[in-house]
């Protein structure tokens, strides 16, 4: 939660929220990679619900930051993409998310020390576990305290 708040703030002064940061930003690095992703792929690689990706691009198209049109092999999709605006808008966001993290991570170093390198890389690791073995492993291991 603090980091969410943490983020609201260093891109208030783009009317963006966190939330439509992140999705900004995963369109921009998916465009950056050649990608013109469907609503659901961006759901999918920003691990928001669906219905809340067409919410929030919805208001990013009326703010004139993205595009959405019908994809033209699957009727049921809608691609989105990043308008001229939208891309200098994501890098200005990109930028101040950046100097947030330089700013957060000063203690250990800054973003490149090896501290922060060892933190990123065990968060990494939690984030990749599946919480459905973590759930089993737990009940298991039964009251040890």
């Amino acid at each position: 939660m603090k980091w969410r708040v943490a983020v609201d703030r260093a891109v208030a002064d783009l009317g963006l929220t966190h939330a439509q940061y992140s999705l900004l930003a995963s369109l921009y690095g998916m465009d950056q990679d050649g990608h013109a992703p469907s609503q659901r792929a961006l759901a999918d690689h920003t691990g928001l619900e669906a219905i809340y990706v067409s919410k929030l691009a919805r208001a990013l198209e009326h703010s004139g930051l993205i595009t959405r049109r019908g994809d033209p092999t699957d009727t049921r999709a809608v691609q989105l993409a990043l308008t001229e605006h939208g891309r200098s808008v994501v890098r200005q966001a990109i930028r101040a998310v950046h100097d947030l993290l330089e700013r957060l991570t000063e203690p250990l170093g800054g973003l490149g020390s090896a501290r922060t390198q060892t933190l990123t890389s065990e968060l990494r690791a939690l984030l990749a576990a599946d919480p459905s073995d973590i759930t089993q492993t737990a009940g298991n291991q039964g009251d040890r305290r």
